[in-house]
C-alpha cells in the first residue's frame, strides 16, 4: 500500500506587501517545506496592515493570521490613548488615583482626540500655558504629520488627529535624543499571553536635542523615514541594539535592571487594557482566537529620571533594514530576522499542534520554543496583574493557578456604570454610559445580584449548582455552568456595568475623578474699534482669554443693561471649535481658537465699509514721520519681514485701511491689531495718512523688486473690500490702477530683505514725503495705468 503523502502547506503575503516586510517570514517557512500560496490557499497568512473581515472567519488553531480583530485598541493612537485612561478611570474608581495601582499606570502622557476633546486640550493648555503639544495622526505612521506645535490653539478640528502632551525632557545618547523599539508578541487573548523580545533597538535622532529647536525634525523626531532625509547629518540613521545600550546603561552608572522591570510592567498593563477590544471585535466577526496572534511595534521614550513613556503601538511593525552596515544595519538584520525566527517557533506554525492540551500544557510548550522571548504575561505574581483586567476570564485565572501552584485570589466585583430596576421578580439594567437597556433572564438575573452582593464567580456557580440538585433538574454539569458565570460577568464588566472591587467605593471615587467641567456661560464684553461699538459675547476660558489679549483695552467688561444697547456679536461653544455670529447670524464656523481672532478681525474689517469707502484688509506700516506703507503679503508667514520692517522704520504695523479714492493717497488706518506682531487697538494713530509706498510678496531672485502697477493691482483687489459685498466697479479697477502708478512699489524676494536695504527705501519715501510736501517732483513717479478700450 502506498503511502499518502502530507498536503503541502501553505503560506500568504498579502496586504501592504513590501519584499523587506515578507523576507524574513518566507524564510522562516520555506525551509520547513512551505510554498507560498495565495488569498484562496493559505495555511499560514502573514499580512501587512489589517486584512478584510471574512478572511478572520478562514482562522482556525491549524490556520494562522498574524493579527487579531480589535487590534486598533493598541495600533490607533487615539483608540490607545482610550483604551489606558479607560483602564486608569476604572482603577481610580475601585482602588483610589493614589493607589498603588493606580501610580503604576502613569507612563502615557495626556493626549486629546480631535475634534471631540478640543475645549478640554484648550483648557489644558490655558491651565499649563508652559506645557507645549505635539501634533500626530492617529493611523499613520513612520512619523507622518508629525509636528511640535508652536501654538496649541492651531490644532487641527479635522477628525483622525491626535494632541499629546510633549515630553521635554527626554534622556539622550551622546547628546540625542532616542526611542526605544520593543518587539511585543501576543499569541493569545483568551487566556491573555504576552512576550517581550528580549532584542530591539535604540533609534536616535541625527542632530543634536535642542528644546528651543521645535521645529526642527531631525533634533526632535527619531523616526528613521525622517532622519534619512538628513543629508547634512553624518550619521542620518543610527540604530543601537538593546544588548549594547543596556552595556553603556550601566557604564553610565544607571540601574538597567529597574529600567526594564518598569518597561515589562508598562507592556503588560497596555495589553491588558486592550483585551476587553479584541476579544469582543473577534467574537463579532466570527474568528477562532487560537488561530490568531498579534506582533507589535511598541515605541517608548525615556525621560531624563530614566522613566519610561509608552508613545505607541505600530501595527505590522517595519521589518526593513534601515540603517546602514557600519551604523547598526548589521545588527538590525540579525534581529529582526532572529525575532521573525523566534515568533514562527513559539507559535508553533509549521507543527503539529494538539488543540486538546491543556492550558498549562500550551503555556509551557509556548514558553519553551520561545527563544528570545520573554514570558510577560500570565506573570509568576499573578495578583500584580489581575486586579486590572475588567475581570479575568476563567483560562486566565485557571492558567494563573496551573503556573503559580496557588488558586489566585477571586475577584469581587461592584456596581459601575449602571441603574437596577426590579418589578416584583423581574429584573432590568439601564447602562448610564451607553444608554443601553438589558433584562436579563432569571439565571442571568440571579449571577446579577449574587455578583453585586460580593459573591465571587466560582462561589455563584456553585450557588447556582447547589440551587439546581435542589430543584432535582437532573445531572448538572458544573464545569459548563462555572464557564457560563464568568462568561456572563465578563461581558457585563466589559460593558461596564460591573468592574472588579477593590479598596473603596467605585461610584464615590468616580464622581471625585471626574474632570472639571469648562465653564462656558457667556460673558458680555464691550468691543470698540473704529469709532464703532458691538457687545461681544464671550465663553469664559480659553476664548476669553485669546481675545482680551488680542485687542487689549479695546474690549472691556460690560454690563447685560449696556449690552442690550449695542449691536450684539457672539462667539459659540460648539461641539468642536467655535463659531462667530452677528446678530442671529452664523458669519465663521468650524474655527479653531487660533483661527476665532483672524475671524473676527475680518467681520470687523467688512464693517468699515461706507458706500464712499472702500476696505482694504491688509497691513499698515505706519512711521513716526507720517509715512504710510501698504503691506499686502501675509503676515503670519513673514513674520521676519514683517519684524525688519516694524525694526527698520521704527513704525507701529497694524490691519486695515479705509481709503477713498477721491481723497488718493490719503487713507484712514483702522488700527486693528495682528496678531503675530502686535496686539491691542492703537487708538493715538493719526485719523488719516498719505500713503507712500507698497510691500508686495514676490517670487524673483531679488531680495527687493520694483514690480509694475500691474503686477500689484491683481494683490491689491483681492485685500478690496465694498459696502454689500459689492464686486469692484470697472472704474474702481481703473482708479485703483492709476492709484498704484503714483506709489513707490517693493516687493519681497525668496529671502527676507535686511535690515540695511528697507532702511534704504524707508528713506526714499520719507524724502518723497518732504518733496510731495514742498509740491516737488517725486522721484518714484510714474508707470499709471492706461485703459486699452474707450
Amino acid at each position: 500500500m502506498t503511502k499518502q503523502s502530507s498536503p503541502q502547506r501553505r503560506f500568504w503575503l498579502g496586504g501592504k506587501r513590501a519584499d523587506e516586510q515578507d523576507r524574513f517570514f518566507r524564510e522562516a517557512l520555506e525551509p520547513l517545506g512551505w510554498q507560498q500560496g495565495d488569498e484562496d490557499h493559505w495555511d499560514a497568512a502573514w499580512i501587512t496592515g489589517m486584512p478584510e473581515s471574512k478572511q478572520f472567519r478562514r482562522v482556525t488553531p491549524q490556520r494562522s493570521m498574524n493579527h487579531f480583530p480589535g487590534n486598533a485598541a493598541l495600533t490607533v493612537k487615539s483608540r490607545l490613548h482610550d483604551s489606558l485612561s479607560n483602564l486608569r478611570e476604572r482603577i481610580h474608581a475601585s482602588h483610589g488615583a493614589e493607589s498603588e495601582l493606580a501610580q503604576r499606570l502613569a507612563f502615557f502622557p495626556r493626549a486629546y482626540v480631535m475634534p471631540h476633546d478640543y475645549h478640554a486640550l484648550q483648557a489644558a493648555a490655558l491651565a499649563d500655558p508652559q506645557q507645549r503639544w505635539i501634533l500626530k495622526p492617529t493611523n499613520a505612521s513612520k512619523g507622518k504629520g508629525v509636528q511640535v506645535l508652536q501654538d496649541v490653539a492651531q490644532a487641527p478640528l479635522a477628525a483622525d488627529w491626535l494632541v499629546q502632551e510633549y515630553l521635554a525632557n527626554p534622556h539622550t545618547i551622546r547628546g540625542h535624543k532616542y526611542v526605544l523599539r520593543l518587539y511585543v508578541l501576543i499569541s493569545s487573548i483568551e487566556p491573555l499571553r504576552v512576550y517581550l523580545y528580549r532584542q530591539g533597538f535604540a533609534k536616535l535622532a541625527s542632530e543634536p536635542w535642542d528644546p528651543d529647536d521645535a521645529d526642527n525634525p531631525y533634533s526632535q523626531l527619531t523616526n528613521p523615514d525622517i532622519n534619512a532625509l538628513n543629508t547634512d547629518a553624518e550619521i542620518p540613521v543610527e540604530f543601537i541594539d538593546l544588548e549594547r545600550y543596556r552595556h553603556w546603561l550601566r557604564e553610565q552608572g544607571h540601574d538597567d535592571e529597574q529600567l526594564f522591570a518598569k518597561i515589562e510592567d508598562l507592556i503588560a498593563l497596555t495589553a491588558i487594557s486592550a483585551v476587553d477590544a479584541m476579544q469582543q471585535r473577534t467574537a463579532q466577526v466570527g474568528a477562532d482566537p487560537k488561530g490568531c496572534y498579534e506582533l507589535l511595534g511598541l515605541d517608548c521614550l525615556v525621560d531624563d529620571t530614566l522613566k519610561p513613556w509608552i508613545l505607541e503601538c505600530n501595527l505590522s511593525p517595519s521589518l526593513g533594514i534601515c540603517a546602514a552596515p557600519e551604523t547598526g544595519g548589521l545588527v538590525e538584520e540579525r534581529v529582526k530576522g532572529g525575532l521573525v525566527h523566534d515568533m514562527v517557533a513559539l507559535l508553533g506554525i509549521g507543527s503539529a499542534r494538539d488543540s486538546d492540551d491543556s492550558l498549562l500544557a500550551e503555556a509551557q510548550a509556548e514558553e519553551a520554543r520561545g527563544g528570545n522571548f520573554q514570558r510577560l504575561l500570565p506573570a509568576s505574581e499573578p495578583e500584580r496583574y489581575l486586579p486590572y483586567f475588567s475581570l479575568p476570564g476563567l483560562a486566565d485565572v485557571q492558567l494563573a493557578d496551573a503556573l503559580s501552584g496557588v488558586a489566585a485570589p477571586r475577584p469581587r466585583l461592584a456596581h459601575r456604570h449602571v441603574v437596577e430596576l426590579l418589578d416584583d421578580d423581574q429584573l432590568a439594567l439601564y447602562a448610564t454610559h451607553t444608554q443601553r437597556y438589558y433584562r436579563p433572564n432569571d439565571s442571568a438575573a440571579l449571577i446579577w445580584l449574587l455578583a453585586t452582593e460580593g459573591v465571587d464567580p466560582d462561589a455563584i456557580a456553585d450557588e447556582l449548582a447547589r440551587a439546581a440538585d435542589a430543584e432535582g433538574s437532573g445531572s448538572v454539569d458544573r464545569d459548563a455552568l462555572r464557564r457560563e458565570v464568568w462568561a456572563t460577568l465578563g461581558e457585563w464588566c466589559r460593558d461596564g456595568l460591573l468592574c472588579q472591587r477593590g479598596t473603596q467605593d467605585a461610584s464615590r471615587h468616580a464622581s471625585e475623578a471626574a474632570p472639571a467641567k469648562t465653564d462656558a456661560t457667556p460673558q458680555a464684553m464691550q468691543l470698540a474699534v473704529d469709532g464703532k461699538r458691538w457687545a461681544l459675547y464671550l465663553p469664559s476660558g480659553p476664548a476669553m482669554n485669546r481675545l482680551t489679549a488680542l485687542f487689549a483695552g479695546a474690549l472691556v467688561p460690560l454690563s447685560d443693561q449696556a449690552a442690550i444697547h449695542l449691536p450684539r456679536l457672539d462667539v459659540l461653544r460648539e461641539t468642536a471649535g467655535y463659531s462667530l455670529a452677528a446678530g442671529g447670524e452664523v458669519v465663521a464656523g468650524r474655527l479653531t481658537l487660533a483661527q476665532l481672532g483672524p475671524a473676527l478681525l475680518g467681520y470687523l474689517v467688512g464693517q468699515a465699509c461706507t458706500p464712499d469707502h472702500s476696505v482694504l484688509d491688509a497691513g499698515l506700516l505706519i512711521t513716526p514721520q507720517g509715512t504710510g506703507v501698504l503691506c499686502l503679503f501675509a503676515v503670519g508667514e513673514h513674520i521676519d519681514v514683517a519684524q525688519r520692517l516694524v525694526s527698520a522704520s521704527d513704525g507701529v504695523l497694524t490691519r486695515g485701511v479705509r481709503l477713498s479714492l477721491d481723497d488718493a493717497p490719503v487713507i484712514e488706518p483702522l488700527g486693528l491689531p495682528i496678531p503675530e506682531i502686535i496686539a491691542g487697538v492703537m487708538p493715538d494713530l493719526p485719523d488719516r495718512i498719505t500713503l507712500q509706498g507698497v510691500l508686495v510678496a514676490g517670487d524673483g531672485d531679488d531680495v527687493i523688486g520694483t514690480p509694475s502697477a500691474l503686477d500689484v493691482l491683481g494683490t491689491l483687489l483681492a485685500c478690496c473690500r465694498f459696502a454689500d459685498d459689492a464686486p469692484a466697479a470697472p472704474e474702481t479697477v481703473m482708479a485703483l490702477g492709476e492709484w498704484l502708478g503714483g506709489l513707490s512699489r517693493r516687493s519681497l524676494g525668496q529671502e527676507a530683505p535686511s535690515f540695511a536695504a528697507l532702511s534704504g527705501w524707508f528713506a526714499e519715501l520719507e524724502a518723497a514725503r518732504q518733496a510731495t510736501e514742498q509740491n516737488a517732483p517725486s522721484p518714484h513717479g510714474g508707470g499709471a495705468i492706461r485703459a486699452l478700450t474707450p
